[in-house]
């Protein structure tokens, strides 16, 4: 009997030992656990082995490991379909584009520019003297059956783009309203004429120092105040303000002298400052 024992006992030592053997060798057995519970649970059996008790697999608890956080996903970016294209430069329109189909009212600082700006295409109707009263009445345009006014003979053609500049003569009228008025009467008649046509009041060019000395109804201060009543009888009628006085202006605020002939009428020089102005600003 105590034979028996003593080998049921060995057979327990030799059983603990080859699992330590395992653990501590890591052969083939993969346990539940971290290698830090492995080698815990070696120590363990070792020490059972030497105190002649079996090893409890429960006297050790395994280490969790932390529960990783799920990765977010990507956020797909958008694709571009091909390179980016550069903004489109806006076409250069020739005279040709611009004025062909222009007609150009005016006086005396009209028919300057006709002869001096050396702008080629375009019809004009212009005189000498003429007033946003004048164009309606005086016959002054050549006509089949002798002269006849410019608003009638800007009737007999067809427009795209029509350029008014009228007031440097009525700059001594006494009452602004009635010159705001008949100029207001100018537009109804040409808008009645040519319906599809854009109508453009051109603002007043400024004059030279010399003559700002001179003390006459033709001065810039009574420019400015004219001017400033053309834009807003271009905003009430529905046309386009043009402000070429804003490129034949200095610094002074009036006419340089080398642009000008006698400080009222551009010259070649100034003429060509006004179509510049004009081809910038097409409408």
């Amino acid at each position: 009997m105590r034979g028996k024992r003593e080998l049921h006992t060995r057979r327990r030592l030799w059983k603990s030992l080859l699992l330590s053997a395992v653990l501590l060798l890591g052969l083939t057995v993969v346990t539940p656990w971290s290698p830090t519970a492995d080698l815990l649970l070696a120590s363990h059996a070792a020490a059972a082995v030497s105190s002649g008790t079996e090893p409890s697999v429960s006297a050790v608890s395994p280490v969790e490991s932390p529960a990783e956080s799920p990765a977010e996903p990507a956020v797909p970016q958008p694709v571009p379909d091909g390179p980016e294209e550069a903004p489109e430069e806006p076409p250069v329109l020739s005279d040709e584009d611009l004025f062909s189909s222009a007609a150009f009212v005016g006086d005396s600082r009209t028919e300057g520019f006709q002869l001096y700006s050396g702008l080629k295409v375009g019809a004009y109707f212009c005189a000498v003297g003429a007033t946003v009263q004048s164009v309606t009445e005086k016959p002054t345009q050549d006509a089949p059956g002798g002269k006849e006014p410019i608003l009638d003979a800007l009737a007999r053609g067809s427009y795209d783009r029509i350029y008014i500049m009228l007031g440097v003569n009525e700059l001594g009228w006494y009452r602004t309203e009635d010159f705001t008025q008949q100029y207001e009467r100018v537009i109804d008649r040409v808008r009645a004429d040519h319906p599809e046509a854009r109508i453009a009041i051109e603002s007043l060019l400024p004059v030279s120092a010399a003559q700002d000395k001179k003390r006459s109804y033709v001065n810039n201060e009574r420019i400015r105040l004219f001017n400033g009543l053309l834009e807003e009888l271009a905003e009430k009628t529905d046309c386009v303000f043009l402000d070429p006085a804003s490129a034949v202006t200095g610094a002074d605020g009036t006419l340089p002298a080398e642009w000008t002939t006698d400080g009222v009428h551009l010259n070649s020089a100034g003429c060509r400052k006004w179509l510049e102005y004009l081809r910038e600003n097409p409408f």
